[in-house]
């Protein structure tokens, strides 16, 4: 009981990841260009980016937590 409520809070606390990564993504690419469009463009690919990282880390942790 109390391992799902931990992991229910766990999955929750993921929620403040997306405003953080679409405003970092839209200033970091605000900082590079001055037109509207290809700062959108670039924070698109910076966020996917960002995310395929996380994710790689997040495998790589879930790896290293089975095998101890």
């Amino acid at each position: 009981m109390i391992d799902a409520i931990l992991v229910a809070v766990g999955i929750a606390r993921l929620w403040y990841a997306v405003p953080l990564l679409v405003s970092i993504s839209l200033v970091y690419a605000a900082t590079r260009h001055e037109l509207t469009w290809p700062i959108l463009e670039h924070a698109v690919r910076f966020a996917f980016g960002v995310l395929i990282f996380m994710l790689i880390i997040m495998g790589i942790l879930i790896l290293l937590s089975w095998s101890v």
